[in-house]
């Protein structure tokens, strides 16, 4: 099997701190590599550093060999030439990789007008065929389509299609699924795997998920403190990887707290909602028209419950959210909280209720000021309050909520770039609580995290539920964190509520298919070794 690229004693360092030390990796044509480890472990430093995109600060040293060239003595010119003619990337986030002013036909005609002399028109012809390539054929999906008309699922195979529209001998995708539902999730990967092994080219797929990597990939490398601890045949790594090391990766089950005192106050109850989008018109002559997101759905979370809310990108999951944050109007039904009902025209009456419920994103570090040091960002929420706080006491009360996120006073005067996902995660949990609100909304809260760090984020929600009575909604579409941590589950499918119950019930005996389908479609990691796989 022949190099596609080889990594050879690949180090680099920031302001003297070393990133990656003495990184040894080759990529094989038609062979699919599975790159996992922590975050902050220099997985997608190491692809950056590939595309020849490693940030200006970095001093890096080693070969990065690819056409019997290397990689870090190109000039900018040369390697713009390389960067999707024999190397390309699928990025984490697809809307943020695309540009939302440009149809997504373009921006693929765009890759083939930088390589090629060819007219528009050709691009275009080519850009249709590679968007057919990745799934999104002209007659379902529109060439003419911009990235916000798109779903999570269809954003991303537009990112594929620009990737391979050179067909490009090297691929890498870094964590291409975190966001996505799991049966969109399983379409993604399965269309990863086609175009590897149909087109020839080395796919390097960088994931915390060792279920993803188990399902596709030919080699499993892990990176563990900047280097690669291990780099074997996925046969080999299951048989003979160091126990200590797959643990990391293993997704244990949560250490649930008691559950036994039945929850019987009731603190948030949605009666009926319906939600509505109105798209712009197309023409002046032309009516706007309405789309239901939201259908009659209906569900109360009781004084220290978690309730999940799962389902497919696109059902609806966002906007029951946003209805409840006072972002989405209610078209139809009401919602109550700590007995107040809204919506309410009242600007007094909002603020009282947004003091009774607050939200964590699933990205806390593009919900952050950059610009604002942590003690600043903790803050912010307490102008909801009624009196109003003195910078000394603003301090004291972002002191405290540190303290009970498990964080040290020293984050206080850093800034949000200091800390690492599952930090930023505390930091955003503890911020929701300044208000000392009911219910805290967590939107995929814990999708970008790896293992360790979701399961230290899921134990604190569980203990600060138990502490301080505090509700979660978790809304997720990751299956296997909704069964270590909520009460209850609901699964949305088209803006309707198709099943509901307590958990157990839910994983065990679903009643509905959908529900089943969802549960099939959750990625387990395939042993392929009897004895590796005992007790996992």
């Amino acid at each position: 099997m022949t190099d596609a690229i080889r990594l050879n004693n690949l180090s680099l360092t920031i302001g003297g701190t070393q990133i990656l030390n003495s990184v040894n990796l080759v990529l094989r044509e038609s062979e699919i590599t599975g790159l996992i480890g922590r975050s902050g472990s220099g997985k997608s430093i190491t692809a950056l550093a590939m595309m020849g995109l490693a940030p200006r600060a970095a001093t890096l040293s080693g070969e990065i060999a690819i056409n019997g060239e290397n990689v870090l003595s190109m000039s900018e010119q040369r390697l713009c030439d390389l960067r999707g003619r024999n190397i390309a990337m699928v990025f984490q986030e697809p809307m943020t990789a695309l540009n939302p002013l440009q149809s997504i036909g373009a921006q693929v005609a765009e890759t083939y007008l930088a390589h090629e002399k060819i007219s528009r028109a050709q691009a275009m012809e080519k850009a249709v065929s590679a968007l057919a390539r990745a799934g999104l054929p002209p007659e379902e999906v529109s060439p003419e389509r911009r990235p916000h008309e798109l779903s999570g699922g269809q954003r991303q195979r537009a990112v594929i299609a620009i990737a391979i529209a050179m067909k490009p001998k090297v691929l890498i995708a870094d964590e291409p699924t975190t966001a996505l539902d799991v049966t969109t999730q399983a379409e993604i990967l399965d269309l990863l795997k086609s175009l590897a092994k149909e087109e020839g080219c080395a796919l390097l797929l960088i994931t915390h998920d060792l279920a993803v990597v188990s399902h596709i990939s030919d080699r499993i490398a892990v990176m563990k403190e900047g280097r690669v601890a291990a780099d074997e045949s996925a046969d080999d790594f299951y048989a003979h990887v160091d126990a200590s090391l797959a643990k990391e990766f293993i997704p244990g089950r949560v250490k649930r707290e008691d559950r036994s005192t039945p929850k019987i106050e009731t603190v948030l109850s949605v009666d009926n909602m319906s939600c509505d989008y109105v798209n712009s018109r197309r023409s002046f002559f032309a009516k706007p028209s309405i789309f239901r997101a939201v259908h009659d759905v209906s569900f109360d979370i009781r004084k220290g419950e978690t309730l999940g809310l799962v389902g497919e990108s696109g059902c609806g999951k966002s906007t029951v959210a946003k209805a409840l944050l006072g972002l989405h109007p209610i078209t139809e039904g009401c919602a109550t909280i700590g007995g107040e009902g809204f919506p309410v025209k009242d600007e007094a009456a909002m603020r009282r209720l947004r003091r009774k419920i607050q939200i964590v994103f699933q990205d806390p570090y593009s919900s952050f000021n950059p610009r604002h040091h942590i003690v600043d960002i903790l803050a912010e929420p307490l102008h909801l309050l009624d009196a109003p706080m003195s910078k000394v006491q603003k301090r004291e009360r972002a002191a405290a909520l540190l303290t009970s996120v498990g964080l040290s006073l020293e984050a206080l005067d850093k800034y949000p770039h200091a800390f690492s996902g599952g930090q930023r995660q505390r930091i955003a949990i503890a911020r929701a609580l300044a208000t000392d609100p009911e219910v805290i909304i967590l939107d995929e809260a814990t999708s970008a995290l790896d293992i360790a760090s979701r399961n230290h984020i899921l134990e604190l929600l569980q203990s600060l539920s138990s502490s301080r009575g505090v509700s979660f909604l978790f809304i997720t579409h990751d299956l296997s964190v909704i069964r270590d941590i909520a009460d209850r589950v609901l699964v949305m499918k088209a803006g309707r509520i198709v099943e509901s119950g307590d958990t157990a019930r839910i994983f065990t005996a679903p009643e509905n298919d959908y529900t089943r389908r969802l549960i099939a479609a959750v990625p387990v990691i395939r042993w392929r070794n009897t004895a590796a796989g005992d007790g996992k």
